[in-house]
């Protein structure tokens, strides 16, 4: 136990302090500002997943990665460190997850109505019984919603969403109007991999499987409703509902049957939240009694020189625009801040559908040959889901950090409009009717361009040997992953090609200058190292 005192007041209290603050905190502002006051609408998987997710990491790797680093912990055989932080992120995160979920069948509210009508007619709860009521089975909509899920979208989903009209009487099922419905969805997941007539055939099975089951189904067999908020789910049944020609009516207050008792709607989530941190907090106690505390960082740690090289502040700063590196980070920025508006309208945040993305200006033939020709470039500012903007925003930076100081702001800024115009016209000579986004094609056009410049030596040949492998690796890499389906390679090559062809012109002129490469400094006001 060597010294346990200064452990536990040193590392293992400041996460268990950062741990109540996350969990506690998140929590509140969750419950006031989207469940009491319901100040803002998000949806609700962002709010309940994956912001519990990743929120511990952002506080993890700026402030609990300089106390782990307190720790001798020997790193030859990997960033130990780093595994600590992420050990503790994760130990947070599950109880933070925990709690939202209480959180959401804990806050909500039980109603009793005397039929439909009356809904409208109370202040908004999210759970309801209803005493009589009829369910228009016959005049039912159904949606099929499909999309990719898992690394490298190897995984295919697939919902089957149906909505019946909710009325008082079936006396009603002649007016074509309804105030609320009430949804059921069926769910598959299949290979991604698999042919086109295969997932065909799968899905039809699927469908016919899905279809027998809710016409044997008694809709009318619940306990109570719970009202579907801002989620996926909620997503498809709107669908559905649009599908629906037969009956009108308002399309956001979807009722899913739930069949159980109210009273146990939370199970065993409250004791869950305290023994799911006490399991985290244990495991972090264990992991930090294991090392010796590293006396010299402790002693920098308590004099205040606490700044470490290449911290999680230097990955946030080449997001931040700086002499010699300005245009790239703006991108970057840019590309983030649409993804980020994109999720807060609520139109996911794994990933986005095909109409969604067409109206925030994805490039599609029919539509830039009708005469939406920004579509070329706004397409390349938008993303298909978190995975997608992460690797372009790294692969950009990349390339930035090397080519931007190189090129000069405007003539970088030019390069990457003009690969990216280029790389959206092969797109479209290539795909007929494909919905196409991403910032790779131009991002394939900026490593080109580096290409080209780095073969007809540009850049001093130390550079060009230390990076010409990893950057063929990089093109030779996503080209092969190009080759499934839900990967526009013919944007990657048509702003390979554009970039390396830009690149060799701009070499004639460049190779008279000074023969000198200089990136983009990381910035480290560092007067200490822990």
């Amino acid at each position: 136990m060597n010294n346990f005192p200064q452990k536990l007041k040193l590392i293992y209290l400041p996460f268990i302090a950062l741990g109540l603050t996350i969990i506690g905190g998140y929590t509140f502002l969750n419950w006031l500002l989207l469940i009491k006051f319901q100040v803002f609408s998000v949806n609700g998987e962002i709010i309940n997943l994956w912001i519990p997710i990743f929120l511990p990491f952002i506080p993890g790797f700026i402030w609990l990665q300089r106390r782990v680093k307190l720790l001798r912990l020997k790193t030859r055989s990997g960033d130990l460190p780093g595994l600590y932080v992420i050990i503790a992120c994760f130990g947070i995160a599950a109880p933070t997850l925990v709690a939202q979920s209480y959180l959401q069948t804990a806050s909500g509210k039980l109603t009793a109505l005397q039929n439909i009508n009356n809904i409208g007619q109370q202040a908004p709860t999210k759970y309801y019984t209803l005493k009589t009521f009829y369910i228009d089975k016959a005049h039912s909509g159904a949606k099929a919603i499909f999309k990719t899920s898992g690394k490298n979208d190897e995984h295919l989903e697939m919902d089957l969403c149906f909505v019946s009209p909710i009325l008082v009487s079936a006396a009603d099922t002649g007016k074509g109007t309804c105030l609320a419905w009430l949804g059921v969805k069926y769910h598959q997941q299949i290979s991604n991999s698999l042919s086109e007539n295969a997932k065909k055939a799968l899905y039809q099975a699927f469908a016919e499987g899905s279809e027998a089951n809710f016409e044997k189904r008694d809709l009318a067999d619940f306990t109570y409703l719970d009202m579907i908020g801002n989620n996926d789910d909620h997503r498809g049944y709107r669908a559905a509902i649009k599908q629906n020609k037969q009956v009108s009516g308002n399309r956001d207050l979807v009722l899913v049957p739930i069949d159980g008792s109210f009273e146990a709607r939370n199970g065993n989530k409250l004791p869950w939240i305290f023994g799911s941190f006490a399991i985290g907090a244990g495991v972090w106690l264990i992991m930090i009694l294991i090392p010796a505390l590293n006396e010299d960082n402790v002693k920098k740690l308590q004099s205040g020189k606490t700044r470490s090289k290449g911290d999680a502040r230097d990955v946030f700063s080449l997001l931040l625009p700086r002499e010699g590196y300005f245009i790239t980070p703006i991108i970057a920025d840019l590309n983030i801040l649409i993804f980020v508006a994109m999720v807060f309208a609520g139109l996911g945040f794994l990933s986005f559908d095909a109409p969604d993305l067409l109206a925030w200006g994805a490039d599609y033939k029919p539509s830039v040959a009708g005469g939406q020709w920004w579509r070329l470039i706004t397409s390349i500012f938008l993303h298909g889901g978190l995975i997608h903007v992460f690797a372009n925003t790294f692969g950009l930076v990349f390339a930035g950090l090397f080519l931007e100081p190189k090129l000069g702001r405007v003539k970088f800024a030019g390069v990457y409009l003009a690969v990216g115009v280029l790389a959206s016209l092969t797109s479209l000579w290539w795909h007929n009717a494909t919905v196409s986004v991403g910032a790779s094609g131009a991002i394939f056009g900026l490593y080109g361009t580096l290409l080209a410049l780095i073969l007809t030596k540009v850049y001093p040949r130390d550079f060009g040997k230390a990076f010409l492998p990893s950057i063929l690796i990089f093109i030779g890499y996503n080209l092969l992953m190009g080759l499934r389906g839900s990967v526009d390679n013919a944007a990657h090559l048509g702003g390979l090609v554009s970039g390396f062809v830009i690149g060799l012109l701009l070499s004639q002129r460049m190779r008279t200058e000074v023969n000198e490469i200089t990136p983009a400094p990381l910035e480290n006001p560092s007067n200490g190292s822990v």
